[in-house]
């Protein structure tokens, strides 16, 4: 799925396609919420999830690689170097 076509789809058809396209890369918390990072081809997007109920509240695509960096130790690369 290209990023232009992810942009534009409603919170329930991003749900959809971050749960079929997606792959889960890393986790990080912020007060009140768990925040997912997942690669759709060569986009990257975050699901905040509330903590308590576990439910989407948002997707956010972000803008390129540089935005990942608080995520890089937590990305887990030892399967794809052996």
């Amino acid at each position: 799925m290209k990023l232009s076509e992810f942009i534009v789809l409603d919170v329930a058809e991003k749900k959809r396609a971050v749960m079929n396209n997606a792959v889960a890369l890393a986790t990080r918390t912020s007060p009140g919420q768990i925040i997912f990072l997942f690669q759709i081809e060569g986009y990257y997007v975050e699901a905040y999830c509330n903590e308590v109920d576990k439910s989407v509240e948002e997707y956010c695509v972000l803008p390129d690689t540089n935005a990942i960096a608080h995520y890089l130790d937590f990305i887990r690369i030892d399967d794809l170097l052996n």
